[in-house]
């Protein structure tokens, strides 16, 4: 090995030993971000659902009295919305933990039954990224001798066999979400203004919490800041003026 290939191993074990809780926290990351995607996308449904309930009634009727029954209405979009969408993630996610527990079962019988087999394929994948064959086949032989199962579970299928997505922690963060989302412009439905204005105050309401949404997704996700907000806030104003539309194609006016 050259001194410059010496000196930039060196250097990169110096980075290494400097942030000791870096490896770590990538994987204590990685298990958030089941919940965290759960939470953010059940916020969106919640504000966008219910905004769109009640714009859409308020759009079929301009009597202040309505936005009483679209507060109602909004209520029970709340409710029977938070179980719908606490159901559907928890029904996704276990379907998703089935995978991940059979893909580990079928690599422990790979593992008992051909382990030379399952060595030349780990060093195969270290040396797909760049190592050499030597020295993949030597990681791969210690990596194995550590902890086979955690080898190939995480370099092979990408999957940390201790940390599986949990499909209660999915359904009750959506669940949570939703309702905290529904609730923003439910309560702004109900305030005793004119009806332009309760309106305007709704709309504003959903366009700080998409936003506030959007921020929080494009961070978890390590998307472009102003591009996540922007494409949330629309596509939710979107929906609330085809809501509002509709209801005024169908609605009741004079």
């Amino acid at each position: 090995m050259d001194k410059s290939a010496t000196a930039k191993q060196d250097e990169w074990q110096n980075r290494s030993l400097s942030h000791p809780g870096e490896l770590h926290d990538t994987r204590d990351t990685s298990s958030k971000l089941n919940w965290l995607r759960a939470g953010v996308l059940g916020a969106n449904d919640g504000i966008v659902s219910v905004a769109g309930t009640i714009i859409g009634v308020a759009g079929a009727d301009s009597n202040p009295r309505s936005l009483l029954v679209a507060g109602l209405a909004g209520l029970a979009a709340l409710a029977a919305g938070s179980f719908s969408m606490a159901g559907g993630e928890y029904v996704s996610v276990s379907a998703q933990r089935d995978t991940e527990r059979g893909l580990l079962d079928k690599e422990r019988w790979e593992l008992e039954n051909l382990p030379v087999e399952e060595l030349d394929e780990l060093a195969h994948i270290y040396e797909a990224k760049g190592i050499s064959a030597n020295t993949s086949r030597r990681a791969a032989f210690e990596a194995m001798q550590y902890d086979a199962l955690r080898a190939h579970a995480t370099d092979e299928l990408g999957i940390n066999p201790d940390e599986l997505t949990s499909p209660w922690q999915a359904a009750y963060s959506s669940f949570l979400s939703f309702v905290s989302g529904g609730i923003i412009p439910m309560l702004f439905s109900l305030i005793p203004v004119s009806f332009p204005l309760r309106v305007f105050l709704i709309v504003l309401s959903v366009a700080i919490a998409l936003l506030i949404t959007g921020s929080i997704s494009a961070r978890i996700g390590g998307a472009a800041l102003g591009k996540a907000i922007l494409r949330n806030v629309l596509m939710g104003l979107s929906t609330m003026l085809f809501a509002w539309l509709i209801g005024m194609a169908f609605g009741i006016h004079g």
